[in-house]
């Protein structure tokens, strides 16, 4: 998508420019010396854009003494304001700051999560509310020159949105729509636009229509990317390639922000590794071909079932062991099972692969029983499904192989044209895979031509990749099958990778079919990245509450700092954990407020308890 060039200060976004990196502190803004080391920290670690909360005209104020220190001590980046309810706080930052966030949800709109019935009369006297409150904003961005973002959050939306258009990607983006109209009719344009969620596919679902829909009203503003409260670790990162990384393969994107729930300077390498893919264009170009999909919703592509892939079973996960020199049991430890020597059994784990390629190789052990093995097909060879071992080959040796037994044929993508020139069995699954570095544009291009052509047989989307360390391998596969599983796009996947151990690969294959929501096999945690507003350790929070939680399969947990997006975002999860006050927190069941102000000592204890109260809680296994 080519935007237009928003500048901010000195630094330009859209356009041309490269893909600007950016981060949030998470110091007290009222800490003038705390935020103005953090926030050099974060710029000495590449953060081109630095934001900064400002709850009220207090915070506000403070921004002029942070951006003299910093420029006393050299520092000359731009300084974005992070305004929520108070808009005389954002006109306040407006003479200090390069920038000024707004979230419309928030910003001079009612959000008491009340259903209220609105006509055309009354929508529009709401909306000419608005308008009245907003516009000193846009007149004095525009006098002074500042940029603005218009932000919405899929957790924040107003009740007045909700009304009309639910808790939808459509709601998010007419939220926006509404202000950047108020914008325009002030003749105002430094505008950046971002659609932020913590479920990816509405978050993807979200930019993509806000994208369609600014073109229809020829509007061409810079994206600022991001998947909100993405939370730690692994986890984060995969949760955040496969958002921002889907949508930069799609060819948008102008600013980039990781959300993790660590300090914000180690944010920077991790969105630095996400968008050097791309500093010599967005992805490998690919023939044009019909869109068999609808891009702005999720349907899960209909397969027929083989052996238990495709159909409605869950994504299948096929470990590579096809070049290992031999295989052992042991191997299997990576894989998620774990053989008792004196049970004489295997323990099966939530994460445990579903089947292992180990080409020509010969297994000479007892394998569990959930496991599935594929084997080369040669000449003359047999296998027995009731053995769980399977042949596989190749587009050449594939009408030589015999039809019982075969279920798994390899298909590179300059392939695709080749196999649809010939009949294929019912019960052979594909097995998708592609050569190019940018590998979603060119396995999306071939799953639209299998489809066309009426195929139903399941495909499993692979993908190997040369030496890479984990991190960059985790972003790198979770962007190439992310955007392609959001898509309703593949029955499986399987992965390798040079240098990186087995088990953080099957870890990663279980991490992307969880972050697409398309497997669920762990505890997921919905947890912001901390910034001025939040009022406890987010990091040592999010941590205990994991180590007491993180054996409930599928149950997900929303770790919020504040009250700003916290009720919000508890719509996308079971559980929710806010601070309210210092020192005190409020729990949620999804929306609904359960306790409010209990003690920060006791909330982990009594958030444990109200998951017993709802019949959700198991004893760990350890």
């Amino acid at each position: 998508m080519e935007t237009r060039e928003v500048k901010v200060g000195e630094v330009g976004v859209g356009g041309k420019n490269p893909i600007r990196l950016q981060s949030m502190t998470t110091t007290d803004t009222m800490d003038i010396e705390g935020t103005v080391q953090q926030s050099i920290r974060m710029i000495d670690a590449g953060c081109e854009l630095v934001r900064l909360t400002a709850p009220s005209k207090k915070e506000a104020q403070a921004l002029e003494p942070i951006k003299t220190e910093l420029k006393a001590q050299g520092y000359d980046q731009p300084l974005v304001a992070d305004i929520h309810f108070t808009p005389n706080a954002a006109e306040i930052a407006a003479d200090y700051v390069e920038k000024v966030r707004v979230n419309p949800g928030n910003y001079a709109d009612k959000k008491k999560f009340e259903e209220i019935e609105y006509s055309d009369e009354s929508y529009a006297a709401e909306l000419e509310r608005i308008e009245e409150r907003f516009t000193p904003l846009v007149l004095k961005c525009k006098r002074l020159g500042r940029a603005m973002r218009i932000g919405t959050n899929h957790g924040s939306l107003s009740d007045r949105i909700m009304s009309r258009y639910g808790d939808t990607p459509l709601g998010m983006v007419e939220s926006a729509m509404e202000f950047i109209r108020i914008c325009e009719k002030h003749d105002y344009r430094q505008l950046v636009v971002s659609m932020k969620a913590s479920n990816t596919q509405v978050m993807v679902q979200a930019y993509r229509l806000v994208v369609a829909n600014m073109a229809k009203e020829e509007m061409n503003y810079p994206l600022h990317l991001g998947v909100t409260e993405a939370g730690e670790a692994e986890d984060g990162r995969i949760k955040s390639a496969v958002g921002i990384g889907t949508l930069l393969e799609d060819g948008i994107g102008d600013t980039v922000r990781v959300s993790l729930t660590e300090a914000p300077e180690a944010e920077i390498p991790v969105a630095r590794k996400l968008v050097e893919r791309y500093e010599n264009g967005r992805r490998d170009s690919v023939e044009e071909v019909e869109i068999p999909i609808d891009p702005f919703s999720y349907k899960r592509r209909s397969t027929e079932k083989v052996l238990n892939v495709g159909g409605k079973n869950p994504p299948r996960v096929i470990a590579d062991f096809s070049k290992r020199e031999s295989i052992t049991a042991a191997n299997l430890f990576a894989l998620g099972y774990q053989y008792s020597v004196p049970l004489d059994k295997w323990n099966i784990g939530d994460q445990a692969c579903d089947f292992v390629y180990v080409a020509g190789q010969e297994v000479d052990f007892e394998t569990p029983g959930t496991l599935g093995i594929i084997q080369d097909f040669k000449e003359g060879k047999t296998v027995s499904n009731r053995d769980r071992h399977y042949l596989s080959c190749n587009l050449d040796s594939y009408s030589a192989c015999p039809k019982e037994g075969l279920h798994f044929l390899f298909l590179g993508e300059t392939e695709v044209d080749k196999v649809l020139a010939q009949v294929i069995h019912a019960d052979t699954v594909l097995i998708l895979s592609t050569e190019k570095d940018h590998a979603m544009a060119t396995l999306r291009a071939g799953f639209f031509k299998i489809i066309n052509a009426g195929l139903t047989n399941p495909i499993v989307i692979q993908r190997s990749y040369s030496e890479l360390d984990a991190e960059t391998f985790m972003l790198h596969s979770s962007t190439d099958l992310g955007g392609l599983l959001l898509d309703g796009l593949g029955d499986g996947v399987m992965l390798s990778a040079k240098g990186v151990g087995d088990k953080k690969i099957n870890e990663t294959a279980f991490g992307i079919l969880q972050a697409t929501r398309t497997r669920i096999s762990k505890t997921e945690y919905i947890s912001c990245p901390s910034c001025g507003r939040t009022l406890f350790d987010l990091q040592e929070t999010t941590a205990i509450i994991r180590s007491r939680t993180s054996h409930l399969k599928g149950i997900k947990i929303g770790i919020m700092g504040c009250i700003v997006n916290g009720p919000g975002e508890m719509a996308d999860a079971d559980y929710g954990y806010v601070g309210t006050g210092v020192g005190k927190i409020t729990l949620y069941k999804e929306k609904e407020v359960v306790k409010r102000n209990v003690p920060s000592e006791e909330a982990v204890d009594e958030l444990i308890e109200l998951i017993k109260e709802h019949g959700d809680w198991v004893a760990s296994p350890d």
